[in-house]
């Protein structure tokens, strides 16, 4: 059956039974929660510094920073593959002296096309202690070019880092130590009408998501609706944590930002984040115990909370509840195609609610 018949299906059994079922009190906000986190094992991860991690849009190629043996400077640039996404990680591979120096090089960031990296570093030729350069390829298949300086509207004389770019290719965050901030280090974003026109001046994003303290390396969602980043301010668990900052829609400011708690964060310390495209996973280092060296590439799934009404079970009183409020902005049923929603209960929060229930029951329809 496709899934247009089989949507069509659900609801009008849905709706056929709706009406029989007595009213459900709503006293829930869904979101999503973070799974266990889990080591990426000693085939990625080393006895040195793994993290700043940077994931393809097509989950196939895993780029991060580390300075184990075998690189050209200090810290390089890495890459780890595999074949398909239920494949596990091969053995890492150092981009090489074309992209890495003799000194740091650090937070990579693979463009949505995967033709352009982005990564910081300290070597000669920049404008300031630390900037932003860029390599491009012809292909997925073709070497890395010489790096260009990504130029002085965006780098300046101070420490300038950890790209990350909106799947649009219009917004550039990054992490910066120039004067004019609120912390130590703070986080700012450029932004271009078209992928054509050059970066504008960036922006310093302010006071509600940036503080006193140093915030850092930051992870824009592909909706651009959700943001992580790391932060060493008060009201964590550990050294440095992560915390996630969200807005309604891409042209709204951002929200308080909010710790991601301890299924994520722990007494050590937590950074260097990145996002799966479709939002289902989060990678990012830690020092905690349990891994391979001084910090390593830790993953954790991201879970939407389909059982709305909270009684343990995925089943038909929750499709109801979904159904009750379609075409709506509400909150608790908008889980879809994100764990975190896109401000809309539809036909993406209804698959993704079916494919909880059919783990749970089993089809619906033969």
């Amino acid at each position: 059956m496709n899934s247009n018949r089989k949507t069509k299906g659900i609801l009008v059994c849905v709706l056929a039974v709706a009406s029989m079922l007595p009213t459900v009190a709503r006293d829930a906000k869904a979101d999503f929660v973070f799974g266990i986190p889990t080591n990426l094992g000693p085939t990625v991860n080393t006895p040195s510094y793994d993290s700043d991690i940077c994931i393809s849009n097509d989950g196939l190629s895993l780029y991060f920073t580390s300075d184990r043996p075998g690189g050209s400077g200090s810290y390089d640039i890495w890459v780890t593959t595999r074949e398909t996404a239920q494949d596990l990680w091969g053995e890492p591979v150092n981009l090489g002296p074309t992209v890495n120096s003799g000194v740091w090089e650090h937070t990579p960031f693979i463009s949505a096309d995967g033709l352009t990296l982005f990564f910081s570093s300290s070597r000669s030729g920049g404008f300031g202690m630390v900037d932003i350069w860029f390599t491009t390829r012809t292909s997925v298949s073709d070497p890395w070019s010489t790096p260009e300086n990504l130029g002085s509207t965006v780098n300046t004389s101070a420490a300038d880092a950890a790209v990350n770019i909106s799947f649009d290719g219009l917004s550039l965050l990054f992490n910066s130590t120039r004067s004019g901030g609120y912390g130590g280090q703070d986080l700012l974003v450029s932004t271009r009408p078209t992928a054509s026109d050059p970066w504008a001046e960036p922006v310093n994003l302010g006071p509600t998501v940036n503080s006193s303290a140093w915030d850092y390396t930051p992870a824009l969602s592909p909706d651009g609706r959700l943001l992580i980043f790391g932060s060493n301010r008060s009201g964590g668990l550990g050294s440095d944590d992560l915390w996630l900052t969200t807005r309604e829609t891409i042209v709204d400011a951002w929200g308080e930002p909010v710790n991601l708690g301890p299924a994520v964060n722990s007494s050590a310390g937590e950074g260097g984040a990145n996002l799966s495209v479709d939002g289902s996973t989060l990678y990012f280092g830690s020092n905690r115990p349990g891994g391979s060296g001084q910090v390593d590439i830790w993953q954790a799934p991201i879970i939407p909370i389909v059982d709305f009404n909270g009684d343990g079970s995925v089943d038909l009183v929750d499709l109801v509840m979904l159904i009750d409020v379609w075409g709506t902005d509400d909150t608790l049923c908008d889980i879809g195609p994100m764990p975190w929603g896109d401000g809309t209960v539809d036909i993406e929060d209804l698959k993704v609610f079916m494919t909880h229930w059919e783990k749970q029951n089993g089809p619906v329809l033969p």
